[in-house]
């Protein structure tokens, strides 16, 4: 078994509102500003990604 168990955390040092984005990018490994960009992108195309960041918020631990 292996004991690297990758966590989805929310980001204190790398945040611009939550640090949702950046956790989620370095749980992914691509570029915080991607994830923010797509979020934004989402805000505009559908609005589902607005409650997606509030329930990740809420639900994802801190680092």
């Amino acid at each position: 078994m292996s004991d690297d168990i990758k966590r989805l955390y929310r980001s204190r040092d790398d945040r611009m509102v939550a640090g949702v984005c950046a956790g989620l990018a370095d749980y992914i490994g691509v570029d915080p500003t991607i994830v923010r960009l797509l979020f934004v992108l989402g805000l505009f195309v559908g609005g589902a990604t607005f409650w997606a960041y509030l329930i990740m918020m809420l639900i994802v631990p801190e680092k």
